[in-house]
Formats: C-alpha cells, sequence, structure tokens
C-alpha cells in the first residue's frame, strides 16, 4: 500500500482540512443526517447488493476478503472500511482502487456547500460515509461492502438497505459510546440486522449470543452461525483466526446471493490484502493493529504459532481512551522489551504513563500468567521521541520486532516504513 512520497494538491489538502476539522463535533451517533444527505446527494446504488460487516475485531479483514473474493469473480465491488492507515483515500475504495484525490476534492466541495446551514451539522464520519455512497453510486458498483464506524444500530453506514448483515466477534470496546458490558455491545451492534435479511455471525460469548439471535428472531431475519474454519486453500493474511474470517466472508456472500465460481474463492482470498493485520513487513518485523485485550490476546497467540518461543522488541503505543492494562497483560508474555514512543495521534496515551502501566502489570505477575518474583524478570521498558527513533533502537536488539497497539499508530509507521513519513495524513477518527 504504497501511496507515494509526492505532495498531494492544494485544494486536496484543504477540503480534507475541512472534514478533518468536523471532528470537533465529536461522534454523535444517529441517523437522521446520513438519511438526509443521501436524499440530498441522490445516492442510488441502483440494486447492487449491499454486505454490512460489524463486530468488535475482525471485521475490516473480513470485508477485505469479501471484496476480494467478489472482485475475482469479476464484480465491481465499492468497499467502505475505517480508520484509514497512512491516506485517507483507503477508506474509499472501487474494484480495489482509492478513490482519487480529484474525486475526493469535488465529492467534499459538493458536500460543504450543501450542508453549509445545516443544524446539526453533519459529522466527520457522517460525511464521510455520504461521500462513499456517492463514489460507488457513480462507479455503478455491483457489490457494496460497508464496515462499520462504531456500533452499528445508529452507525451512519446502518442508514443503507443491505443484503446480508455480518457480525463479527464481539468484544469490549469503545465502552464510552457502546455501553459497559458485552450485552449493551451487542445490541448496538446487532442494530445492523433488517428486517427479513440474513444475518451471518462468528461464535460468540454467550451473553452476545443471546442478544443476537433476540434480535434476529424480532427482525424474522435468518440466523447462521459460522464455527468452522476455511481449510481448503491458502490465505493471503496470516494467522489461524484468519481462516474463521474466511469461512464468514465465503457464508456473508453465498447468503447475499452472489453468484461466485468456485475457483474465485481461493484465488481471491490467496490475492486479499489488508494491511497492518499481522503484517510482515520484513523478516523480523511485524506489524498489527491490535487495540483492545481480545484483538492483543489474538495478536500474542498468531505471535507464538510464527515465532514459537522466541520473543519480541515491541514497539508499542496505544490511545488513551482503551483498555491499556488488558492490552499489555496480553502483551507481556511475548515481550523481551518494550519501546513506547510518542506519536502523531493526539489520543494516544503518553508513553511515560504507558510505561508505569507496564511496569505495574509486570511486577502483578502479568509477565507468561505467572506470579511476580517468579525469577524470569520483567521487559525491559524505553521510552522514544518518535516512531523512527524507537524502530532504529530496536533494529540494535537481535530479538524480531513487533509494531503494535493501534491503527492509527500502525498508519504512521507505514508511512516510516515506506519511505514518505509526510504522506500520513493523521485522523483522530
Amino acid at each position: 500500500m504504497n501511496v507515494g512520497g509526492a505532495s498531494a494538491p492544494r485544494p486536496y489538502k484543504e477540503r480534507l482540512a475541512w472534514l478533518y476539522s468536523l471532528q470537533r463535533f465529536g461522534i454523535k451517533l444517529g441517523l437522521e443526517n446520513i438519511r438526509r444527505l443521501i436524499v440530498e446527494l441522490g445516492v442510488d446504488l441502483k440494486g447492487a447488493r449491499v454486505l454490512h460487516v460489524a463486530g468488535t475485531n475482525g471485521k475490516g479483514s473480513v470485508c477485505a476478503m469479501i471484496d476480494s473474493i467478489c472482485r475475482t469473480g469479476k464484480y465491481r465491488t465499492g468497499l467502505f472500511t475505517s480508520p484509514h492507515l497512512v491516506t485517507f483515500r483507503e477508506r474509499i475504495r472501487v474494484n480495489g482502487e482509492m478513490i482519487s484525490e480529484d474525486e475526493v476534492t469535488s465529492g467534499l466541495t459538493n458536500i460543504q456547500n450543501l450542508v453549509a446551514d445545516w443544524d446539526p451539522h453533519p459529522t466527520f464520519f457522517e460525511i464521510t460515509t455520504a461521500l462513499a455512497l456517492r463514489h460507488f453510486c457513480n462507479a455503478r458498483t455491483d457489490v457494496v461492502v460497508l464496515e462499520t464506524g462504531l456500533g452499528g444500530r445508529l452507525d451512519a453506514t446502518n442508514a443503507v438497505q443491505s443484503n446480508v448483515s455480518v457480525i463479527t466477534p464481539i468484544a469490549l470496546d469503545h465502552e464510552k459510546w457502546l455501553g459497559d458490558s458485552i450485552e449493551k455491545i451487542a445490541a448496538e451492534k446487532a442494530g445492523i440486522i433488517k428486517a427479513q435479511m440474513p444475518v451471518i455471525s462468528a461464535p460468540q460469548m454467550i451473553s452476545a449470543e443471546k442478544v443476537i439471535r433476540a434480535r434476529a428472531a424480532e427482525c424474522d431475519a435468518p440466523l447462521d452461525f459460522v464455527s468452522e474454519p476455511y481449510t481448503k486453500s491458502p490465505i493471503g493474511l496470516r494467522g489461524e483466526y484468519q481462516k474463521l474470517n474466511a469461512a464468514i466472508a465465503i457464508r456473508a456472500i453465498q447468503s447475499a446471493k452472489i453468484e461466485i465460481d468456485e475457483a474465485a474463492i481461493p484465488r481471491g482470498l490467496s490475492n486479499v490484502e489488508w494491511p497492518a493485520r499481522f503484517q510482515c513487513w520484513d523478516q523480523r518485523t511485524v506489524i498489527d493493529g491490535a487495540h483492545n485485550p481480545a484483538a492483543a490476546q489474538i495478536l500474542a497467540e498468531s505471535w507464538r504459532q510464527v515465532f514459537g518461543e522466541q520473543r519480541a522488541t515491541v514497539i508499542l503505543a496505544v490511545l488513551s481512551d482503551k483498555n491499556l492494562r488488558g492490552i499489555c497483560e496480553a502483551l507481556l508474555p511475548i515481550a523481551d522489551s518494550f519501546l513506547l514512543p510518542r506519536i502523531q495521534t493526539e489520543r494516544a496515551i503518553d508513553p511515560e504513563e504507558l510505561g508505569k502501566i507496564l511496569g505495574s502489570v509486570c511486577r502483578a505477575g502479568g509477565r507468561r500468567g505467572g506470579p511476580a518474583g517468579n525469577g524470569i524478570g520483567c521487559p525491559t521498558i524505553a521510552v522514544a521521541e518518535s516512531f523512527a527513533e524507537a524502530l532504529d533502537n530496536a533494529r540494535t536488539e537481535s530479538e524480531p520486532i513487533l509494531i503494535t497497539g493501534s491503527l492509527h499508530f500502525a498508519g504512521e509507521a507505514l508511512a516510516e516504513l515506506q519511505g514518505h513519513p509526510a504522506a500520513f495524513e493523521e485522523c483522530a477518527q
């Protein structure tokens, strides 16, 4: 995903600056504005099959797999995901191609003029969703894959009538907006279920499964839990957990009544690309955007599958609103040392504070799940003034390197690794 080092045209930067400024409105869950935008912009997906994906972990990978399989099957696809890693344009793709800078500029100019006097003013995510839907409409897509931004029930993507609802594993995350229990979060995620439209779900905790079953019954929606991983052919994404994601993606395509040649499935899965999901940048460097304890635990399991007992030099940066202690507890058993850089994202916790949490977790017995004072010792912890400095320090060590803690941080890291740090378009959402 090399976006190049050339500076973007000024009009693109100006429109993007306006869009980013809307983050001051925060996150406002609700469908009134997006429904109005859809009408005002004349969005009509003209019979495209729409697959709507919610969940806590894995939803981006499932979306990427659906998109890759359908493209291999000669369908014209639209893919909407968030957040982006390096450039905003990653969020909106047609047939795998990012929306162009000119299309972003013209689309946002049109929307900015349209909503100038709206009260309440649409949010960053509402306008981004509207931009994507208008782009897919103009491109005459056959298949549209929508990843929720936050939750599901009141997420802007839920204003679109879907042909299938997909729910990936649910865990605690974004509690401030979605609720402080698995049941409450599951109720928001299950809000994407539509009347009489099929539902495909990953295996869930019992509390989440009950909520999903109740919502599906209320909507008279056929419900299918997918528990058997796909094992028939190689998958372009590493990690055993991706095999279950692949099975979910395949079942979703089938349930949406998208006819796919059998050969398109293995080809699509082998060619799928989804950066920062256990992405092996080189032989000793892995990038993973794990940003909650459940994802960090899966990351640790994947690390052991690839590296065995060899521990990592972990370059870690985490957003301050996350379960910091839970993430640290999951990563400690695979860490030889931690480097904590200061990064561009304002939402990131100060590395000095993160270091204190890491130290506390280790002293409490987080290392390998064993008791404190078990003789293994805690990993070394050091602060770096930037990711570049942390990476230089990590490369002097003999251990493999793991870059993790946030998708926002993963994007900054990728831009640096690609040799184009100025290409990174930092965004809080």
